[in-house]
């Protein structure tokens, strides 16, 4: 965790995440606690894409843990420039096969694998001095054309396989829904990817997360048993920079 800086005068920039942050984490402890369950049981993720360091170390220093970023070639310099904090990098989105080397040796989680061929240079390319990496397949659970990820009835067999995978840690499962979606329709959406994962803890029992819900919806996701969230506009604002 960041040190908070010890100057006395404050960052307005850092103020607004700092504001948001509060309004965010409310948000989540009243949805977990309306769904009978404890704040504790709900990981956030704060997507950093498209913002600067300094967003990111103003919502470290107030306790943010979990950081994700989409685009290799932004954040590898952020990486870099908080190396030696104690962040836990997660890179979310559909991984490129001439990627997956960097992905392997800077990142803590990799959200969006669909591909066992990625899997598997990930498994390879994995520094053997660092913990296995710890992976979520992408599941299309919404059938939508517009979104990457594993057809549902085919994820017991890419999971099977990834399993096996020496330097890969299996974790669970991650989907992103259509954005025209209203509330019934995604947590009938969530609710089928719930009850993916419960089926394949029967084979895999050590299966524990189902990352789902963003800043749009991730109370409904909450809701339907999401283990992780993926936020980022409702805690940093707009992107800064554009995508990359």
């Amino acid at each position: 965790m960041l040190t908070p800086p010890q100057n006395s005068t404050a960052d307005p920039a850092d103020a607004a995440v700092a504001g948001r942050l509060r309004a965010v984490r409310a948000r989540i402890t009243a949805a977990a606690l309306a769904a009978g369950r404890s704040e504790e049981s709900v990981t956030l993720v704060a997507v950093s894409k498209g913002h600067p360091v300094t967003a990111i170390g103003a919502a470290a220093a107030l306790g943010v843990e979990h950081f994700g970023e989409n685009y290799l070639q932004e954040a590898l310099p952020k990486l870099a420039a908080l190396r030696g904090t104690e962040l836990c990098w997660h890179f979310l989105g559909r991984l490129q096969a001439n990627k997956t080397r960097a992905v392997a040796e800077h990142f803590d989680w990799v959200h969006g694998l669909d591909r066992l061929r990625i899997a598997e240079r990930l498994s390879s390319q994995r520094p053997h001095h660092a913990a296995p990496l710890n992976v979520c397949l992408q599941v299309n659970i919404a059938a939508d054309d517009a979104k990457a990820g594993v057809a549902p009835h085919e994820v017991a067999t890419l999971a099977a396989a990834i399993a096996g995978l020496p330097r890969l840690r299996l974790r669970g499962l991650m989907c992103m829904l259509p954005e025209d979606l209203d509330s019934p329709a995604r947590l009938a959406a969530y609710g089928r990817l719930r009850e993916l994962l419960l089926q394949l803890r029967h084979a895999h029992d050590w299966l524990d997360t189902l990352s789902m819900g963003m800043s749009a919806d991730f109370e409904d996701a909450i809701r339907a048993g999401a283990t992780l969230v993926r936020i980022g506009t409702a805690i940093f604002g707009p992107r800064a920079t554009p995508n990359l």
